[in-house]
């Protein structure tokens, strides 16, 4: 297809223009397949039905309360008594948090703003549209800022508190229909959001102390204008309510605007002097409201009193913010401020070390006492993890005095960091207003797991912090876990580790605290996220299973689970799929549990050898030095920047881009989005088919009749729907010195062949070929056994096929162009030789402005007279090599760009 694509526009038979075309077309019809898709995902969007579900669940919250046991009710028992009862279990079920929807911002912003809001509009609609908007292009103008990213999350929490509000209204209405007396006091929390947007400070350095306090301030200002306007709506007079809120509203956007905007001393003592002598103005304490909200509950008759209660359930179910807070940084900024602090120089990571540093921090924990913190010490404050701390301090002083803050440590690999942090809380005196969370994401964190948590249950200190706090928090991770051994492997290894907390919490008398299962995938295949249904995405994550070890044990447990980014908050993205998506949340956490019999639990062995034969080829495919050249020869180049997080870990020059020589120099999401726009999802079905080979009967039987594994492999169905081995075979050929060789002999067009030969000398140079290729022999060789175990497996459709086609003619045209650039002297480190190696790895953009420079294009002679005869002034231009070259050069890439996005609609999200 590419060859007849280069042949129709050597002949002229095709355009520029012409493919522009098709792209758009294509990428305008995958725009439209995406939106029925995203409006199918949470169960569809018409609003009725969400209002059906929501009242369906709550006749199930009802039955499960009332004392009714299946046969034909006592009525001797139809008593006060008994009705007290009922009550006692209606509050239990609903006056609890069962699950948090978090909002968070990795580097998912992949579409404009405007075509991600079509595309919540277009699933939003009633019927399918029948043609896409019409946007020139679908890509970003540039990478979102900070406020950016913080405007989409907070119009998507607020879309998400009405739709939560909905539903609290429906348990409302039947707890007055139940319990006509006593409704007024039930306080509905089941389901909470939460967002860590402008507090995750983990591979980030665009958010200042300052950004973090400023943005949690307008969370607050969020959640203080959504009561005093439900007051208003209710139509009761509260005057004296409204205007203390009003009050607050004033002082809190007057704290806002005091903020800093850097690390201003005297700008910080102005703000500091607000923020804390107008605290009681601002209300720092949600509960300060309670006797008031009761009073003007009590005061109302009708809807009006539902309204009110609907709204005071919101508002002390989110404390003072629209959203609770994460925060988030990595565990070497704990090491390193511990060891700053305490002088505590050995490494973690060394298990020869761990014993003697565990014994030592448990020593400092015996003597720590806490130190004041104000705005000046966070001024002078240079280490991360103190900042934070002390930044956290200040919120729960001054902003939200009874909401704990989450603090998640990522790539938490010993219980060593759980007691560092613990000891850090405790040194600024905030241990029990925080949730210490360690991320569990590689394979040695998933298998190790149990064995880190328990490392800090040992300690009578981390023991008697869960007990003050309730509750004990678990984040796993699924974009590194899955890119490292692969996502159907990740999950099993989740599963057998949140098994493990059971019997630890058993094992050291802790049955009774509150486990926190905060699951941090993304929306697609390459980060977790169930690609076919919001309701199977949830038990993906959370399989029944475990969900009923749990229940069996005693142990309360809450759900967590992410929406990351653009694509995330799609699925809050209109009133519509927000009521739609809480529909399917409720369902998830209140429908009895299913007893079917799932034969995969029935045989541990197969489980735990298929999974594991998963991680294997994966881990080997991860260690292949032909896959960091796949990944990194120039996938990046692929994919626009879509967050303020680079895509590889390492500095850009003006010379010869550093190649990255392990997968783990690219950032995850990067890493699997490149994968996508290779035509490979590797992570998702590397070792696949190893697995299969091994249990060809037991794979099919389980295929059929086991949900669990059913769900697993929906992850591999979709993956494959989105691969071809030979769309993989073609970017390899790209790569290969000998493929422009053949060109070359088989070219009869004068000084093509030259072109051809050219290109081939620069390929050799960069020395990719030999190791992709025998890593392509190792994915054709599992893809094999998988097409033999799975037959009926899908492929990738001809369209997508078709514009991975475009999109490697184009970046063979680039290439030969490349060679038609003139003689030109070095230019500081630009010279001819970086400027193929920086092409062939398609930094096209960057290339072209350093071209620019050294060619420049010129411009019109101005229409002057200057007394003189005119000489002349465009000699020095170099219009035809823009023309010919750059100009076509930067048409190409601007497509393969937004033939990125077009392939990234046909997946349903990016990375």
């Amino acid at each position: 297809m590419t060859r007849r694509i280069d042949t129709m526009l050597d002949h002229g038979e095709l355009t520029l223009c012409d493919l522009q075309d098709v792209v758009r077309y294509l990428r305008d019809d995958a725009f439209l397949r995406r939106a029925t898709r995203l409006h199918r995902y949470p169960g569809g969007t018409k609003p009725s039905a969400a209002t059906e579900r929501f009242s369906a669940i709550v006749k199930l919250i009802m039955a499960a309360a009332s004392m009714e046991t299946g046969t034909e009710k006592d009525e001797a028992l139809v008593t006060v008594s008994g009705q007290a009862e009922d009550l006692s279990r209606f509050r239990s079920q609903v006056e609890r948090v069962h699950f948090a929807a978090v909002f968070t911002a990795h580097p998912t912003f992949a579409l404009a703003n405007n075509v991600y809001k079509a595309l919540a509009e277009y699933a939003s609609a009633p019927e399918p549209h029948d043609a896409a908007p019409e946007f020139e292009t679908h890509r970003r103008s540039a990478p979102p800022t900070l406020e950016e990213e913080f405007t989409l999350a907070s119009e998507a929490i607020l879309r998400g508190r009405d739709a939560i509000d909905d539903f609290i209204r429906e348990l409302l209405i039947a707890a007055r229909n139940q319990w006509p007396r006593a409704w007024c006091s039930i306080v509905p929390r089941p389901v909470i959001l939460t967002t860590w947007v402008g507090y995750d400070t983990d591979g980030r350095t665009d958010i200042g102390w300052w950004d973090t306090i400023r943005l949690r301030l307008r969370m607050k200002l969020f959640q203080l204008q959504r009561l005093r306007a439900q007051i208003a709506a209710s139509g009761v007079e509260a005057h004296a309510l409204s205007s203390r809120l009003s009050r607050a509203c004033y002082t809190v956007e007057a704290q806002i605007a005091a903020c800093p905007k850097e690390n201003d001393a005297e700008a910080t003592v102005e703000f500091a002097s607000l923020i804390i002598d107008r605290a009681a103005d601002a209300i720092s304490d949600p509960y300060v409201l309670a006797d008031a909200l009761q009073d003007v509950i009590g005061e109302a008759t009708g809807k009006a009193a539902l309204d009110l209660s609907v709204a005071r359930a919101g508002f002390f179910a989110h404390g003072m913010s629209a959203a609770h807070s994460h925060t988030r940084l990595n565990a070497t900024q704990i090491h390193n401020v511990v060891r700053q602090r305490l002088r505590l120089t050995d490494d973690p990571a060394d298990p020869a070390h761990r014993r003697a540093l565990l014994s030592r921090i448990n020593e400092a924990l015996d003597a720590v006492a806490p130190v004041p913190v104000d705005f000046g010490a966070l001024l002078a404050e240079q280490a991360s993890a103190a900042r934070l701390m002390m930044t956290i301090a200040q919120i729960v002083k001054y902003i939200d005095t009874a909401t704990p803050v989450r603090f998640l440590i990522a790539e938490t690999e010993s219980g060593y960091t759980l007691l560092a942090a613990l000891w850090l809380a405790r040194h600024f005196g905030i241990a029990e207003k925080i949730e210490i969370s360690p991320l569990f994401e590689t394979r040695e964190a998933l298998l190790g797991g149990a064995q880190i948590i328990d490392e800090a249950l040992r300690s009578p200190h981390w023991r008697a912090y869960l007990r003050a706090t309730g509750r004990i928090s678990l984040q796993f991770g699924y974009s590194d876990s899955g890119r490292y051994v692969g996502q159907l492997a990740a999950t099993y290894l989740v599963e057998r580790l949140r098994l493990k907390i059971v019997d630890l919490l058993k094992k050291w008398d802790l049955s009774d605290i509150e486990v926190i299962l905060f699951d941090t995938h993304g929306e697609s295949i390459g980060r977790g996220g169930h690609p076919f249904r919001l309701a199977d995405r949830l038990d993906y994550l959370s399989p029944p299973d475990v969900r009923a070890k749990f229940t069996e044990q005693g142990v309360k447990y809450r759900e967590e689970t992410a929406f990351q980014g653009g694509d995330g908050y799609l699925l809050f993205g209109t009133p519509e799929l927000a009521r739609a998506s809480i529909a399917t949340i409720t369902e998830h956490i209140f429908e009895p549990a299913r007893t079917l019999k799932d034969p995969v639990y029935d045989e541990p062995d197969f489980s735990s050898d298929f999974f594991s034969t998963i991680a294997e080829g994966m881990t080997g495919l991860v260690a292949d030095r032909g896959y960091a050249d796949l990944l990194g020869a120039f996938g990046p180049a692929l994919i626009d920047k879509t967050g303020s997080r680079p895509a590889a870990r390492q500095s850009e020059g003006r010379g010869a881009s550093p190649r990255i020589t392990h997968p783990g120099q690219l950032r995850a999401i990067p890493n699997n989005a490149i994968l996508q726009q290779l035509g490979w999802c590797a992570n998702t079905i590397q070792g696949l088919g190893s697995a299969a080979r091994r249990h060809p009967e037991t794979f099919d039987i389980f295929l059929e009749r086991s949900p669990r594994f059913h769900r697993a492999l929906d992850f591999a169905a979709h993956a494959l729907a989105h691969s071809d081995d030979q769309v993989l075979r073609s970017v390899i050929w790209l790569l290969d010195p000998g493929y422009w060789l053949d060109r070359a002999t088989a070219e009869t067009r004068p000084g093509q062949r030259e072109r051809y030969l050219a290109v081939m000398h620069d390929l050799e140079r960069l020395d990719f070929w030999a190791d992709t290729q025998s890593m392509f022999r190792r994915i054709q060789a599992d893809h094999l056994a998988l097409r033999a175990a799975w037959p009926d497996a899908p492929v990738m459709g001809v369209q997508e096929r078709l514009l991975h086609a475009i999109r490697i003619a184009f970046i063979e045209r680039i290439w030969v162009l490349a060679t038609k650039v003139p003689f030109f002297m070095p230019r500081g480190n630009f010279t001819r030789d970086v400027m193929m190696q920086r092409i062939l790895c398609l930094e096209i953009p960057s290339v072209l402005r350093e071209l620019d420079a050294v060619f420049p294009h010129g411009g019109d002679a101005p229409e002057l007279d200057f007394h003189e005869p005119a000489g002349p002034q465009n000699e020095n231009s170099y219009s035809e090599e823009h023309e010919e070259i750059f100009q076509p050069m930067e048409v190409m890439f601007r497509t393969m760009r937004e033939i990125s996005i077009a392939i990234s609609h046909n997946l349903g999200a990016f990375g």
